[in-house]
């Protein structure tokens, strides 16, 4: 599947989301930083420029309410069946799927 926006600007709208979940729940970055244990530089760089670790970006979305939505937007779509062959095919024990990329 081929994505429209670019991972820089997927960075810079993650931290302008945050910011403003920040905003709305009324806490300073200091007050975030001290609540996530994110160090209080990190988080301004992530508000300026989108940096930060997968870590330290699960943190603070813990402290704003938002790692709930984080965790079901990665996960995978099922598909709805269209047969009774695809029904059939489902109750069968899963094949093991590995990986055949590096």
């Amino acid at each position: 599947m081929i994505s429209l926006i670019t991972t820089a600007k997927a960075q810079k709208k993650l931290s302008e989301n945050s910011r403003l979940q920040r905003l709305n729940l009324q806490l300073t970055q200091r007050g975030l930083a001290d609540r996530s244990g994110v160090p209080l530089p990190t988080l301004r760089k992530f508000e300026q420029k989108g940096l930060i670790s997968l870590e330290g970006f699960l943190k603070l979305q813990m402290v704003l309410g938002g790692l709930e939505n984080v965790i079901k937007s990665i996960q995978p779509n099922t598909t709805a069946f269209s047969s009774i062959d695809e029904v059939l095919k489902a109750n069968k024990k899963p094949t093991r799927q590995r990986g055949n990329r590096k």
